[in-house]
């Protein structure tokens, strides 16, 4: 893997527009409600400050069944092949950021 670029280099990163967050988080619905949740508050959190590389992040993780996410989101597991990239971890952290509305890690 490469280098993890250092948050200067990251907030140098053009921002996505309103439209490109707009259609991420459309392509971000989900059918299970566990990741929703995880989903949403994403997106309350951090939809200002989004970049195309937390929108590669975004999309490989959407591309997984809703049981694999929800097991990468409650850290049951960590992301494998193709899917561990740096994009996928810093989204992949992003989303796992706790709070008072954050889902009770299910047993």
């Amino acid at each position: 893997m490469g280098e993890i670029p250092s948050s200067d280099a990251v907030a140098t990163l053009p921002l996505l527009d309103e439209r490109a967050v707009s259609m991420l988080r459309w392509r971000s619905r989900r059918g299970m409600v566990e990741n929703d949740l995880f989903i949403e508050r994403f997106f309350t959190r951090f939809a200002s400050q989004l970049t195309q590389r937390h929108a590669n992040g975004m999309n490989a993780l959407m591309d997984l069944a809703d049981n694999d996410l929800l097991d990468l989101l409650l850290q049951r597991r960590d992301p494998e092949g193709a899917l561990d990239t740096e994009e996928v971890r810093e989204v992949l952290g992003m989303m796992r950021q706790g709070g008072s509305d954050a889902p009770a890690p299910a047993h």
